[in-house]
């Protein structure tokens, strides 16, 4: 989507897409700990849940804005074009 090839895709991601990234991480090691999560087929439940959680959250905030959350704009790049105007 974002047109990466090798790149870091955390690098390239907009604050929302980072705050949301951030929010199913989070969840995901919360839930691991408070459930005692150990190999494969616990931790991949907790994920789950994490992720729910992160994309219930992403939906509530498009229906409040009208607004994709996820986009295929390149954060490096704008930054990259943002610098460019400044000189």
């Amino acid at each position: 989507m974002k047109g990466l090839e090798r790149e870091n895709l955390r690098d390239h991601m907009t604050d929302l897409e980072l705050i949301f990234s951030m929010l199913c991480d989070a969840a995901t090691t919360e839930i691991a700990r408070k459930q005692d999560a150990r190999g494969f087929d616990e931790n991949k439940t907790a994920a789950g849940k994490g992720g729910k959680i992160s994309g219930d959250a992403r939906k509530k905030l498009e229906e409040e804005t009208g607004d994709k959350v996820v986009s295929p704009e390149n954060y490096l790049t704008e930054l990259e074009s943002r610098k460019r105007l400044k000189k």
